[in-house]
């Protein structure tokens, strides 16, 4: 999603799906909460539908299912256009970036729970969002673990082998003093403690918002399932960078000087010793493939 200043013109908004036709959201049962996942998208033509089938997919049934597009010109809209009859909402028009458009995508959720699946991103597997709920209907917060995946959609692992970051058994304020412990898009919140993305941020807004959902809630639940998988991307220096200065202040903001210093200490700690293990085992890798060859070429 392209974060550049988009005028943001409601003239030029366009709209489908069945909330177009007048269909509210039935009545539903206590136990089986209405879910808006909300797909963020902007000239992603070749990966959006299968974020769109993936979440078609689901066996839970009471999803509100809505797109969000930055007035994309790739073809993306023809896409958005095939699934019109079972997309809930969907809305196109400029914004002014990422965290701009995912307000939108809250604005516009009618459901208990709101769950970002952005473009490229996929719920872990059809049977995930009924297990999830099916634990636990009334919590604040539903979360659970995140795979990366490839571009050709192979599941590679769990996000504690690429990031120093593990999930907590338990999602606290304590977790979040040493950056983001629960991927997004594996976070389902009630819309009722939700926040609005703070905009002044560019690349940590998520967290920001983490941050501030965790402190509106009352019950946090651990699924203990994976929850979603990631489609893994290069950042450039320059984000990664201002990604890092973006968390200094969010920290500031939250957690005051004292833990957001002692926070980094344990965070550039952590980090060296995550990296560090990371490397032993590529010169392992390196080596045992190696003689493995030597052993080849003696037979």
């Amino acid at each position: 999603m392209n974060t550049a200043l988009r005028n943001n013109d409601i003239s030029q908004r366009l709209q489908g799906g069945k909330r177009r036709l007048g269909m509210p959201l039935p009545d539903t049962q206590a136990h089986q909460p209405w879910v808006s996942i909300i797909t963020i998208v902007w000239n992603n033509v070749n990966l959006l539908e299968h974020t769109i089938k993936n979440v078609l997919s689901q066996t839970y049934t009471n999803i509100e299912y809505i797109i969000i597009d930055g007035a994309s010109t790739d073809g993306t809209l023809d896409i958005i256009r095939k699934y019109d009859s079972q997309i809930g909402y969907w809305q196109s028009e400029p914004d002014a970036g990422l965290y701009d458009a995912m307000n939108k995508g809250l604005h516009t959720a009618r459901g208990q729970y709101v769950w970002f699946i952005n473009s490229g991103d996929m719920m872990y597997e059809p049977t995930t969002l009924s297990l999830a709920i099916a634990q636990n209907h009334t919590a604040d917060i539903l979360y659970g673990d995140t795979v990366f995946m490839n571009s050709h959609w192979q599941v590679l692992a769990g996000r504690h082998r690429y990031t120093p970051q593990q999930v907590p058994a338990q999602l606290s304020l304590k977790a979040l003093h040493y950056g983001m412990c629960v991927c997004h898009q594996s976070l389902l919140v009630k819309r009722s403690i939700a926040p609005l993305y703070q905009l002044k941020y560019k690349i940590n807004a998520d967290y920001d918002w983490e941050i501030a959902c965790v402190k509106n809630a009352s019950t946090i639940h651990n699924t203990h399932q994976i929850l979603s998988k990631f489609l893994t991307g290069g950042v450039a220096t320059q984000q990664i960078k201002k990604g890092l200065q973006e968390r200094w202040h969010v920290m500031l903001h939250h957690f005051g000087w004292r833990q957001t210093l002692s926070s980094h200490v344990v965070i550039a700690f952590r980090g060296v010793a995550y990296y560090s293990r990371y490397l032993l085992r590529s010169i392992l890798l390196q080596v045992s493939k190696k003689i493995g060859l030597l052993s080849d070429d003696k037979n």
